[in-house]
C-alpha cells in the first residue's frame, strides 16, 4: 500500500551566513579548566551589523554597564559566555570587535601638550601586540601563581581574575558603598578576590584579615605591579603624533562605547 505520510518539512536553511574571523586569545587558553570551550585559545567572530549598532545605542544597556558585555556575547559564534574570559583576554576581544565592526583606524580626541588644545590623532589597532603570558610561572597548569612578598616574606599564591569576578567585586563594592558612603575600599576589595592563599592557608576569612590588617603598603604596590606582569592582555599603549609634529609616547588608548562607534551620540 502506498504510503500516505507527507515528508516531513527541512529546516530552512538559514538566509544570510555572515563572515567570521579567528580571534587567537593573548592567554592561548592555557588558564581554562580542562574541557572549557575557551581551552582552545581561539574565539570565532561574526562581523558587526545593524543589529549590534541597536545594541552600542541602547540606553539600558549603557546606564547599568552592560553594553560591552551584550555587544560582544552578540559577536562571538562559540557556545562561550564572556563572564568567562579572563579580564586580558576581554580586552583582546573587544579590540578585535572593533577592527571587524568599523576598521583598523581609531580616531579620537586627546590633549597636545604643546598647544593645550584637545587635537584629533589616529592609531592603527592592528598594531596593538598581544602581551602573552609566561606559562613557566604558572602551578600546576592552572589559573594560579606564587609571589613571595618583598618586605614582609608571606607566600601568596594568586589568580588571575575573569569578567564575572568583576561582576562580583563591582556588586560586593556597591553593597559596601551602601554601609559607608564615604569609604572607597576597592584596592583591597580586588585583592581579597585576587589573592587565593596566604602562606599556604586558603581560608577565605585568613586572606581577608591578611588583607585588612597585615597588608604593608611597598608590599601591595610590589604585588600588583608583579600581577600586571603575568597578566596576559593587549597592550594599547601607543605613541601619539600631532599636527605639530609633537610626540607623545605610551598613551593608554581610551575604551568605551565611542570606541566602536565614535559617531555615536550616547
Amino acid at each position: 500500500m502506498e504510503s500516505t505520510q507527507q515528508p516531513q518539512a527541512q529546516p530552512q536553511e538559514q538566509a544570510y551566513k555572515f563572515p567570521t574571523e579567528e580571534v587567537t586569545l593573548p592567554s592561548k587558553g592555557l588558564l581554562y579548566p580542562e574541557g572549557h570551550p575557551l581551552k582552545s585559545g581561539i574565539i570565532r567572530m561574526k562581523y558587526m551589523t545593524a543589529k549590534e549598532e541597536d545594541i552600542l545605542t541602547n540606553q539600558n544597556y549603557i546606564k547599568n554597564g552592560t553594553v560591552i558585555d551584550k555587544l560582544l556575547q552578540s559577536l562571538i559564534m562559540d557556545p562561550i559566555k564572556v563572564e568567562d574570559l579572563l579580564v586580558g583576554d576581554k580586552n583582546a576581544v573587544l579590540v578585535a570587535a572593533r577592527i571587524l565592526g568599523y576598521g583598523q583606524d581609531y580616531t579620537f580626541s586627546y590633549p597636545n601638550p604643546t598647544t593645550g588644545e584637545n587635537e584629533e590623532v589616529t592609531i592603527d589597532l592592528t598594531e596593538a601586540d598581544d602581551k602573552e603570558l609566561n606559562t613557566t610561572l604558572m602551578i600546576e597548569g592552572k589559573n594560579e601563581f606564587e609571589f613571595e612578598l618583598p618586605t614582609s616574606k608571606v607566600l601568596l599564591t594568586f589568580k588571575l581574575l575573569t569578567q564575572e569576578d568583576e561582576k562580583k567585586i563591582d556588586a560586593e563594592l556597591k553593597g559596601l558603598k551602601k554601609i559607608n558612603k564615604t569609604s572607597s575600599p576597592e584596592l583591597t576589595t580586588r585583592m581579597k578576590h585576587v589573592i587565593q592563599s596566604v602562606n599556604g592557608d586558603r581560608t577565605t576569612k585568613a586572606i581577608r584579615d591578611f588583607v585588612d590588617t597585615q597588608f604593608l603598603a611597598r608590599d601591595a604596590r610590589a604585588f600588583r605591579n608583579y600581577l600586571d606582569s603575568v597578566s596576559p592582555d593587549i597592550d594599547l599603549t601607543f605613541d601619539l603624533t600631532f599636527s605639530d609634529g609633537t610626540v607623545v609616547e605610551d598613551v593608554n588608548v581610551p575604551i568605551g562605547v565611542n570606541f566602536f562607534w565614535p559617531d555615536a551620540s550616547v
